[in-house]
């Protein structure tokens, strides 16, 4: 009986150490995540929609968009949303003026939804790899 109780707590031993590991992993993607102000000291303006090139973007890394709530938001939107200026009912919208928004992998797209603000480049596609 003594040996099954020590390979129980053997196995118990290993559990916690794979999820100190995995917690371990989990903090470091924080520490290394970057944040970026969209626009630069600029903030969140027309003309955005050249602001990323020549940067490299992660998953996790974060943006923050800074705006004049009364003047512009911030909308999540897909691709199509993206290209047509338009967002789709149910898009999650930023409106706070000082939003941080964290990049999912792969494709992520912003757009102002007010009135000729994204037609006027207030929009920002970022591949987060």
């Amino acid at each position: 009986m003594n040996s099954q109780g020590r390979g129980s707590a053997s196995i118990n031993i290993v559990q916690v150490v794979a999820v100190l590991l995995c917690l371990m992993v989990v903090q470091l993607e924080c520490i290394y995540a970057a944040s970026y102000t969209v626009g630069d000291s600029r903030g969140w303006s027309f003309n955005t929609d050249k602001w990323p090139s020549g940067k490299q973007f992660r998953a996790g890394d974060v943006l923050i968009f800074n705006y004049d709530s009364t003047l512009h938001n911030v909308v999540a939107v897909g691709r199509g949303g993206y290209n047509s200026c338009t967002s789709p009912s149910g898009a999650k919208v930023y409106n706070s003026g000082k939003d941080r928004v964290k990049l999912a992998r792969g494709q992520n797209y912003f757009i102002c939804n007010f009135p000729g603000h994204c037609k006027s480049g207030m929009k920002v596609a970022i591949t987060a790899v």
